[in-house]
Formats: structure tokens, sequence, C-alpha cells
């Protein structure tokens, strides 16, 4: 083959469009800002509303919760949360001990308070990362919402 034929294959090949691979997943921001008005009106008794994204491997998978009224404090005895802030504002309480644990799945807990915790301010932007067996609960005003991006992690 000449020289310059193989520099044409070469060149056509590298201008070919590559695929993404398995698991690649992209989400712009106005996607995501999006969810706290499609998740609105299906909100629950425990005021919030969830919406999967897909699980991208064998141990993670993303979500988005729009939350209308404080939820549970939580405790995941293998999964780690990592929570981004898309609108809304609220509290986040962790650590200190559940009241009144209740076990809903295994490795899992719900109660309805922490005691003891600490509390961090949440906003649009901000990024909480919370490790397996830490109690977590997001609290809100009376009036208020907030709709957060969700990765959990199983260690």
């Amino acid at each position: 083959m000449p020289k310059s034929a193989l520099l044409a294959l070469l060149a056509a090949a590298c201008a070919l469009p590559a695929a993404a691979p398995a698991g690649f997943h992209y989400w712009t921001p106005a996607e995501l800002k999006a969810f706290s008005k499609s998740l609105a009106p299906k909100i629950d008794a425990q005021k919030v509303a969830t919406a999967s994204l897909g699980s991208y491997g064998s141990n993670y998978l993303f979500m988005i919760a729009h939350r209308e009224g404080s939820g549970q404090a939580e405790y995941h005895l293998t999964q780690s949360d990592i929570f981004v802030v898309e609108t809304g504002g609220g509290t986040l309480v962790y650590g200190g001990k559940m009241v009144d644990a209740k076990t809903t799945a295994p490795g899992e807990m719900r109660g309805p308070s922490i005691a003891g915790g600490l509390e961090k301010p949440l906003a649009p932007g901000d990024i909480v990362a919370i490790p397996p067996k830490t109690p977590h609960q997001v609290k809100l005003a009376p009036g208020k919402e907030i709709t957060y991006f969700v990765v959990k992690v199983t260690d």
C-alpha cells in the first residue's frame, strides 16, 4: 500500500466519531433542574418524589430526589450517598444517633429524626459525600423545597 494511501486511511479513521462507552451518560444542568417541576406532582406521603436515572455498574446508581418537606433519617450499612443540590435548599443533619430507627431493608434503617447530629445548610451547587454507617436527614423549613442529584455507591 502506498504511503499516501496509508496516511489517508489513518486520517479517515481518526475522523470517525467515537461511540460513547457503555455506562456513559451526560446530564445537563437544565435537565437536572427540570426535575423539580416534573417530580413535584409525584410527591408521596413522606413529601418526596424520586426518579431513577439508572445503574451503571455493579456498585453505583444515579437518581434524582425532590423534597417538599423534611425527610426521614436514613442509615445505609454499605452505601455512600453523594448529593449535588440542584434547586432550593434545606439543612442536612448527619452523624449522631437515629431516634426510633427501624430496619426497612437489609442494611437500611429509617427513623423520624437524629439526636446529637451536626447540621449543614444546603444550597444549589453544594456537593455532599455521606459515607456508609452515617445517619443523615434532609430537613426543610415549612414552604421550602429542594431537588438534588444522588449517586449511591455500594462499598
